[in-house]
């Protein structure tokens, strides 16, 4: 492939054509084809060692790829040093330098680049208040707690005014609590500041709390991108369907019916909203468990799925409850949120069930 600017419009775009990556025998990433938008919030989101961080790391310049390019801002960098791409990254450990100052930490790259001293300290004073650090830049980066090191990290990345901004998980360390509070604000960095960014995370909740879109990786392949809702309530494979939150999985017999389609799975028989030319195949269905009722025995659902079932597990969440109910011999997992409704304890008979229309029919 010649060196000419590739078709992808603005500054901050990224385009990755057929990558992959072999080591020796292992193929860790294979024939990625993906396009980031100028400005976008992208999450590459899978199980470790699925290959999100390796085609980050061929993205930032530090890993080369057996095979395919990528394309920042319509030219192609797959042969240029990691130095010598507008990008910045930011680690899991964040790699400060603890015989520095957090001033002498921001700076480092800006000095590798030949910035002038006044301009440095213009640009570290704006970093440090960006992340919400200011008047640090004495501070020796051994007496900052892990929230300021992680902030500390950003400003260093963000002080080179990249047109890329690349994280391998930053915020896997941290507690849960800092660890949402730290999501908030890194959208709230990226939306003001307009930058690509773009987020390696096994963390489901991460990538639905930040992302504009939300890229699934699986064995070293894109499974699926979308939104966070495209995601979730459209998944196009079982493994979308089980990794991006919880999910009850059937599988069955499809058979298409004049109002719609039923599944008949061992157990029980699905009416599904969804019509479909795929008359007896077998295929796989998603339900999730937010979207399954549950209610006392002599109730009535009204709607087209609805069963009686057993509770075999009752465990208090805090805003919802999660059941687990036997169903025939299948097991659904529900979620009802704690808002005066009743609750059900293991051993309970009860009355389960869900629309047509919160069925969701997946690839096998």
């Amino acid at each position: 492939m010649d060196d000419d600017p590739k078709d992808v419009e603005g500054k901050g775009a990224v385009q990755l054509e057929n990558l992959r990556k072999e080591y020796g025998d292992t193929v860790a990433v294979d024939g990625i084809d993906l396009d980031i938008r100028p400005g976008e919030f992208l999450t590459l989101l899978g199980p470790s060692g699925c290959g999100k961080s390796t085609t980050l790391r061929m993205i930032s310049g530090l890993e080369t790829p057996t095979d395919g390019d990528v394309f920042i801002s319509g030219d192609r960098v797959t042969p240029q040093a990691a130095n010598k791409r507008n990008t910045s990254m930011v680690f899991q450990e964040w790699a400060l330098f603890p015989h520095m100052t957090v001033g002498e930490n921001v700076s480092f790259g800006l000095e590798m680049d030949g910035v002038s001293k006044a301009e440095r300290e213009t640009r570290i004073e704006q970093a440090l208040e960006m992340v919400e650090l200011p008047g640090y830049q004495d501070r020796p980066a051994t007496e900052l707690s892990g929230g300021q090191k992680q902030r500390v990290a950003m400003a260093r990345a963000l002080v080179r005014e990249p047109d890329v901004l690349l994280l391998d998980e930053p915020l896997a360390s941290l507690d849960r609590k800092l660890r949402q509070h730290m999501q908030v604000e890194l959208k709230q960095i990226q939306e003001e500041l307009g930058t690509t960014f773009i987020y390696v995370t096994h963390d489901q909740e991460e990538a639905l709390t930040m992302s504009d879109r939300i890229a699934v990786i699986d064995s070293g392949e894109i499974a699926q991108v979308g939104t966070a809702n495209d995601l979730y309530e459209h998944p196009n494979t079982k493994f979308v369907a089980t990794f991006l939150g919880e999910t009850n999985i059937f599988e069955g017999t499809l058979h298409s019916t004049a109002g719609g389609s039923v599944v008949e799975t061992d157990d029980v028989e699905i009416a599904v909203a969804e019509s479909s030319d795929r008359n007896g195949e077998s295929v796989a269905v998603a339900v999730r468990p937010e979207r399954i009722a549950v209610a006392s025995r002599e109730a009535d659902l009204g709607v087209a799925n609805e069963w009686t079932g057993t509770v075999t597990e009752t465990i208090y969440k805090g805003s919802f409850n999660k059941y687990g109910v036997d169903v025939g011999g299948t097991e659904l997992q529900i979620e009802q949120q704690v808002d005066g409704s009743e609750k059900f304890e293991e051993g309970e008979d009860v009355t389960v069930g869900f629309a047509a229309d919160a069925v969701e029919i997946v690839p096998e």
